[in-house]
């Protein structure tokens, strides 16, 4: 008859994998917290440019359609002139003020690119500062796991 002998275990062996144990799963819940954190921010991130996105378009339509709605109520003016004199004298001013129109435009949607844009820089700034801090945090932590096990596995075969 085979049998296999009975080795126990030592409690020392025991207490010390289950501590490592632990301690892994609390190394990797932190890596894990830190790369969910993570992924939040990129989300957030692309949430504000698809909003600006559709700001700067909704605002570009809306330019458009005031620039086209300017050139029917020229075309309406002119048709109604009763001379040529008075028909320059509505291109003259239809002119000036699609000018000034085309200006005011240029200038609101060049503040509305230029604040998407940094918004856009300092999201992202402030994720990778945040990751990278996460990112040492649970190495950190994993160097500190790894010392502690090394000196419990040293202080349990001595």
């Amino acid at each position: 008859m085979n049998s296999t002998p009975n080795y126990e275990i030592p409690t020392e062996m025991r207490d010390f994998a289950e501590k490592s144990v632990e301690q892994a799963r609390k190394a990797f819940d932190s890596f894990i917290g830190a790369a969910r954190r993570t992924a939040d921010t990129v989300q957030g991130s692309t949430d504000l440019a698809r909003s600006n996105a559709t700001n700067i378009s909704t605002r570009g339509f809306e330019y458009a359609e005031q620039n086209v709605n300017a050139a029917f109520d020229l075309a309406q003016k002119l048709v109604r002139a009763r001379d040529v004199q008075e028909a320059m004298q509505h291109q003259a001013e239809f002119v000036r003020a699609q000018f000034a129109a085309i200006q005011a435009q240029a200038k609101e949607f060049g503040g509305l690119a230029q604040s998407a844009f940094q918004q856009s820089a300092e999201n992202a700034k402030s994720a990778m500062q945040q990751g990278a801090a996460e990112a040492r945090q649970a190495y950190e932590q994993g160097v500190e796991t790894a010392r502690e096990n090394a000196n419990d596995a040293q202080k349990a075969t001595s």
